[in-house]
């Protein structure tokens, strides 16, 4: 494709991205390929490629992994999109149609997913070759939905009036309403960040009904609801980090306001609480009511606990993005192992711990309960 936008585009997005994470593609480079003898190099990662083309467990994790990947595009994209120094894309990339931005964006966020589109390439022609199409095809198809998705999002982003005297609809609608501390963050989702929080949704919805489907013979084992339940939090993590952006950003005053930290927990659990409603839904009308209950639990603590590791190390996306992989894999394995139960508590107590000691911990100044 050599239209003048997408030149631009790849230029300073795509490029901009391998040039700011190349250690971090460096070191999973020597993770995939240095550990491993020059003389099993091959037969290693075929053999990786058989069991994402044959287990779904399997794929579920690299899909995980690869979704962490996706939601560190998007962050890296949508805030150099809002730098001063890229301005000039909203008044020049806006006279084309719209069709040819989300062509040329799509062309940009392949560029930025090439490592992992060519890995599942070869991945799928492997797994042609031993007679698996399904899951091959899986993968296919969640790479296309996400290079179509990231397209959207940037059109989006770019298309946006920066014009703040104009308001959304649900502003308008909701002048005179009142707002307690616990509903401006919701608020912000559906005025500004509408777009990810539906394609939020929709990979919930995929990772649900891909799990239960593949699965259908095990679909009452608790182990595999809460894998799913974990997966659908995990996809949660940019509208997690987006609700700590906000609160750095724009509530920053909430430090001083005569709010408990035990409460303040609380109010942010139910913000979550209010964003999986719909999966809340599928919960109680899939399991039993008490199976139901610690499964929503499960998926709260966690959820919990991803938000309240970023007042440790504060808007590190490339930190929080490390972190939240490794925690996947240890709960993935507490899960296997029916410890479901004891999550609950235990990401509870950790995120309290972390939100605690550095809440008010703010550019060195530690500040008591009023």
């Amino acid at each position: 494709m050599k239209q003048p936008l997408s030149n631009v585009l790849v230029k300073v997005f795509a490029f901009g991205f391998y040039q700011v994470h190349a250690p971090v593609l460096l070191f999973v480079f020597f993770i995939l390929v240095g550990c491993v003898p020059g003389n099993m190099l091959i037969s290693y990662h075929e053999s990786l490629m058989v069991a994402m083309c044959s287990s779904p467990v399997m794929l579920a994790i690299v899909i995980g992994g690869w979704l962490l990947y996706v939601f560190k595009s998007w962050h890296y994209v949508s805030v150099q999109l809002l730098a001063p120094e890229k301005q000039f894309l909203f008044y020049s990339s806006n006279a084309l149609s719209r069709k040819h931005q989300l062509k040329s964006w799509g062309y940009t966020q392949a560029i930025i997913l090439s490592p992992v589109i060519i890995y599942a390439v070869m991945a799928v022609c492997v797994g042609v070759v031993h007679h698996y199409y399904l899951l091959p095809a899986a993968m296919v198809l969640f790479l296309v939905a996400m290079v179509w998705w990231s397209a959207l999002i940037y059109t989006r982003i770019l298309n946006r009036l920066v014009d703040g005297s104009s308001q959304s609809f649900l502003l308008k609608l909701s002048n005179k309403w009142r707002k307690p501390y616990i509903s401006l963050y919701i608020y912000h989702v559906f005025d500004k960040l509408k777009v990810q929080y539906f394609v939020t949704k929709a990979l919930s919805w995929l990772i649900i009904t891909g799990v239960f489907y593949l699965f259908a013979d095990v679909k009452n084992d608790l182990r595999l609801a809460g894998i799913a339940i974990l997966a659908v939090i995990t996809a949660h993590v940019v509208l997690i980090f987006e609700a700590h952006r906000f609160e750095e950003t724009r509530l920053s005053f909430s430090r001083n306001l005569p709010y408990s930290r035990f409460r303040l927990f609380l109010n942010f659990a139910g913000v979550y609480f209010f964003m999986l409603i719909p999966e809340s839904v599928w919960l109680f009308s899939r399991f039993s009511p008490l199976m139901a209950v610690e499964l929503l639990l499960a998926g709260l603590s966690t959820a919990m606990l991803f938000h309240c590791l970023l007042y440790w190390f504060g808007l590190n996306m490339d930190k929080y993005i490390q972190w939240i992989l490794a925690l996947f894999i240890v709960l993935f394995w507490v899960i296997m192992f029916h410890l479901l139960w004891v999550l609950i508590p235990l990401n509870l107590g950790v995120a309290y711990l972390f939100f605690y000691r550095n809440y008010y911990n703010y550019q060195g100044i530690v500040v008591k309960d009023k």
